[in-house]
C-alpha cells in the first residue's frame, strides 16, 4: 500500500478509536438536560464540578470504594501475577524436564479458551472453598494468565542470553541468584509488557465478578458502574453519573499506558532484530 493509503487508514483507526473517549469527555461535562438536548460533540453550560460532586456522594462516597478495589484487583493481580508468568516464562525457556512441551502445550490450550468459559466453573470451585463474595474470589483468578507464560517465554529467549546466564553460575550463583539477581532485571521490558496487558484486562473483567460478588463494597469500577446503568431507566439522573464514572474510570489505564509506554515498545519488539 502506498504512504497516503497507510496513513488514511490509520486515520480512520484512529478516530475509530478516539471517538468514543471524545464523546465521553463532551458528555461528563453536560448536565442531564444538556445531554439530551445538545449535539454529542459540543461543549454546553460547563457542570463537570457538578457532576463529580454527584458521584462522589451518591452511596455515601461507594463510587470511591470501587475504585480503590479496581486499583487493588487490577495493581496487585498484575503486578504479582506478571511476577508469576514472567519467571513461568523463563523455566519453559531456560529449563529442560520430562514433559515440558506437553505442559507448556496445556498453557497454549489456556491461550485459547475465553475468560468467561471460566467464570462458572471458577464460582464452583469457590464455593466449594468458601471464598465466594471475598476478595479472594476475584483476586486468586487474575494471578493466572496463560497469554503471560507464552509472552515471557518468547521475550525470554530474546533478553536472556545464556551465556551470561552460565556466567552468573560460574561464579557460584544458585539459580533462585541467577534469575534474581540476572535474568529478572534483563526481563524488566517483557515484565511491564505483560503487567500492562493483564492490568488492562482485570480493570476492565466484568463477568467474574457480575457472578462472585454480591456485596457492593467489593465491586470494581466495571461492576458498579453497571449497577448504576440498570437504574437510568428509572432514575434518569444516574445518567451523567454512569458517563462521569465512566470518565474517571479512563484515568488509571492512560497513566498506566504513558508512564509504561517505553518499556513496553521494548517488550514489543524483542527479539525482533539480531
Amino acid at each position: 500500500m502506498s504512504r497516503p493509503a497507510v496513513n488514511a487508514f490509520l486515520l480512520v483507526a484512529a478516530a475509530y478509536m478516539l471517538l468514543p473517549l471524545t464523546w465521553l469527555l463532551f458528555a461528563a461535562t453536560k448536565s442531564l438536560p444538556d445531554l439530551y438536548g445538545t449535539p454529542g460533540f459540543a461543549f454546553a453550560h460547563l457542570n463537570l464540578g457538578a457532576n463529580l460532586s454527584a458521584v462522589a456522594a451518591e452511596g455515601d462516597g461507594v463510587f470511591f470504594r470501587w475504585y480503590l478495589n479496581s486499583v487493588l484487583y487490577a495493581g496487585l493481580g498484575a503486578g504479582l501475577g506478571g511476577l508469576i508468568s514472567v519467571a513461568c516464562g523463563y523455566a519453559f525457556d531456560k529449563y529442560d524436564w520430562p514433559g515440558k512441551d506437553q505442559l507448556f502445550g496445556l498453557v497454549l490450550l489456556g491461550v485459547l479458551v475465553p475468560t468467561t468459559a471460566t467464570a462458572l466453573p471458577l464460582y464452583l470451585l469457590a464455593s466449594k472453598i468458601g471464598v465466594v463474595n471475598t476478595f479472594w474470589a476475584v483476586f486468586v483468578p487474575s494471578l493466572v494468565h496463560p497469554f503471560g507464560v507464552y509472552l515471557a517465554r518468547v521475550l525470554s529467549a530474546g533478553y536472556v542470553p545464556g551465556e551470561v546466564l552460565e556466567a552468573a553460575r560460574s561464579d557460584g550463583a544458585d539459580e533462585l541468584r541467577t534469575f534474581r539477581s540476572v535474568a529478572l532485571p534483563m526481563l524488566l521490558p517483557a515484565y511491564v509488557t505483560i503487567f500492562l496487558f493483564q492490568f488492562t484486562g482485570i480493570w476492565n473483567n466484568f463477568f467474574l465478578p457480575l457472578i462472585m460478588l454480591s456485596d457492593q463494597r467489593l465491586f470494581p469500577l466495571s461492576l458498579g458502574l453497571y449497577s448504576w446503568n440498570t437504574q437510568v431507566t428509572a432514575f434518569p439522573e444516574y445518567s451523567t453519573l454512569v458517563i462521569t464514572g465512566s470518565l474517571l474510570s479512563v484515568v488509571p489505564l492512560l497513566l498506566v499506558f504513558v508512564l509504561l509506554q517505553r518499556f513496553w515498545r521494548a517488550g514489543m519488539t524483542a527479539g525482533s532484530v539480531k
